[in-house]
């Protein structure tokens, strides 16, 4: 396992440590308040469907926003420069407004409690029993990429060993889940957003001060990188050479499309704050609100990213000691007095701890609900399934640990997970978005969809890229070019099965497919959801065109 530089050592001292406890003390606080409205399994996997739309919003982006966002998307700006924000502004917000105004209708208005429940619906058990599997293992896949990225940071930064690291967090989040369910994660994931948000700004700020301001940074960078660093679009030219390896047609297409649609719509870490909203209403706006916070995000990840690169123009060079990884450690040991450092640090372990709850708490609902209680022990009362999800929780952070060094392997691990949602979310969002516009889908259509699109993406980067049969420049292009294939192999089984088996009747499709609504689910608005500024359309739209309005530095 690759260690960050011994010279990233942090001089913490009692008032930083002090400031860890007060956050742990919180955190377990959250917990044990939350356990009082856990009664049922429902109360426990979806907090019941009641939390209000600025909750589930602010814990939908702060899910996202967790160690391997921070130290992956630094490290990204450092690595690739103002290409990094088109993971955000064309590979988050369009997909997160679809999510919100055409997806959550299908989502909460069929009441079912994860993402691949809905797959059971519209496709039968082959599908959903395949894609609950896929789902679990991604999740753990993901939770031990945050342990990882913990372990090592926090071995250099404080000098606490590895398994100290991930043991302490992996307590911590085990205890709170465990007692308060979805609740406890989404309260704390609230705080945790705030704290992250504390720790980063600073550093932002103090960054671009030391560098000269924005106009310092710009000067240093364009000087030794050239000017396309700091373009968004600069350079991806079909047939031209950039640090990211793509063109702007697998921008468009493998991330901004099928691998952020793929992302933001099935991956059930995020629908599941959605889907605990209190009403459709607040369902929908879920993504909405969080896609505002989102779009100014590269702010203070990104930029720090470079800022980095030009405070240590060793990073991520061999010989140098330093990974890409290390841009935000770098930062944090170079500007940050005791005190602000404890917020710091505070921050990046409330951000390790909001990306691991938020794939535990999703597993443990997949696999109870899909998986355990669909297929293995069907039928017993309620208090079973809830007792079950507790312990299904601790096997979720056991096994994360166990996965975290799988990460080791790349020096980026941004690069990592973009591999991962290539091969688990994209063929899944393809045999979501086929069923959910196209009536003639069939069942057999989509496991064999889902199946092979996952299979060619794998295929792509092992074989085809990893073995050098097709030439790509980076990790990063070999997963736009595996997304889009993922998605165009899957679609095209699902037609050609789907054109040699049989459709299920049109009435059983009623509120799973585009067009149609399922008897007895409609839904009253709340009062007061009526008011201009509750309105999806209005909110998503705006999210889009602010977030195209944030190109325009970036592009000329």
């Amino acid at each position: 396992m690759p260690q960050l530089a011994e010279e990233l050592r942090l001089p913490v001292n009692g008032l930083d440590y002090t400031i860890l406890a007060i956050y742990f003390a919180v955190v377990l606080g959250i917990g044990f308040a939350a356990r009082r409205s856990v009664r049922t399994s429902l109360d426990f996997f979806l907090s019941g469907r009641s939390l209000p739309a600025w909750v589930t919003g602010l814990a939908f982006v702060a899910a996202n926003l967790g160690a391997t966002e921070i130290l992956g998307m630094a490290a990204n700006g450092a690595q690739y420069g103002a290409y990094t924000v088109h993971w955000y502004w064309i590979g988050a917000i369009p997909a997160m407004v679809f999510l919100g105004l055409v997806m959550m209708p299908f989502y909460y208005g069929s009441k079912v409690r994860s993402v691949p429940e809905f797959l059971l619906h519209r496709f039968g058990p082959g599908s959903h029993l395949l894609s609950s599997g896929i789902f679990a293992v991604s999740a753990v896949l993901i939770a031990g990429v945050n342990l990882y990225a913990m372990a090592i940071v926090l071995e250099a930064l404080l000098g606490w060993p590895q398994w100290m690291a991930i043991v302490v967090a992996g307590f911590f989040v085990l205890v709170y889940i465990t007692i308060g369910g979805l609740s406890s994660a989404i309260y704390n994931e609230v705080l945790q957003f705030f704290v992250i948000l504390a720790a980063l700004i600073p550093l932002t700020v103090v960054g671009l001060k030391r560098v000269g301001g924005w106009d310092g940074l710009t000067d240093s960078l364009t000087a030794r990188q050239g000017e396309n660093f700091l373009s968004a679009w600069g350079g991806t030219g079909i047939g031209e050479a950039n640090p990211l390896g793509a063109n702007w047609l697998t921008i468009v297409l493998g991330l901004g499309f099928v691998m952020s649609f793929g992302y933001w719509t099935t991956n059930f870490a995020e629908v599941q704050r959605a889907l605990s909203a209190r009403n459709l209403s607040a369902a929908r706006r879920t993504p909405l609100i969080a896609a505002f916070p989102k779009i100014m995000i590269p702010m203070v990840v990104v930029v720090p990213g470079l800022i980095a690169l030009v405070m240590e123009p060793t990073l991520g060079q061999a010989g140098s000691g330093l990974q890409y990884n290390d841009a935000i450690p770098v930062l944090m040991r170079d500007l940050l007095p005791n005190g602000v450092l404890g917020i710091a640090v505070t921050g990046l372990l409330a951000a390790f701890m909001a990306g691991m709850a938020a794939n535990v708490s999703s597993f443990n609902t997949v696999f109870t609900n899909d998986i355990w209680a669909a297929y293995v022990v069907r039928g017993r009362e309620d208090r079973y399934y809830l007792a079950t999800g507790r312990v299904v929780t601790a096997v979720g952070v056991l096994a994360g640990m166990g996965t975290a060094f799988i990460a080791a392997s790349f020096s980026n691990i941004m690069n990592y997970l973009q591999t991962l949602f290539s091969f688990f979310n994209v063929p899944l969002f393809c045999v979501f978005i086929i069923g959910m516009f196209w009536r003639r889908s069939t069942a057999a259509a989509g496991f064999w969809g889902l199946l092979s699109g996952t299979a060619a993406a794998m295929v792509n980067y092992f074989w085809l890229y990893k073995q050098g049969v097709i030439d790509i420049p980076s990790d990063q292009g070999a997963n736009f070019v595996s997304s889009i294939v993922a998605f165009v192999v899957g679609a095209v089984v699902m037609v050609a099965v789907s054109a040699v088996t049989r459709p299920r009747p049109a009435e059983a499709l009623a509120g799973l497919v585009y067009g149609t609504r399922s008897p007895g689910m409609a839904e009253p608005p709340a009062e007061g959801d009526d008011a201009w500024y509750r309105r999806p359309a209005l909110l998503g739209w705006g999210a889009i065109v602010l977030a195209a309005l944030c190109y325009v530095p970036f592009s000329f």
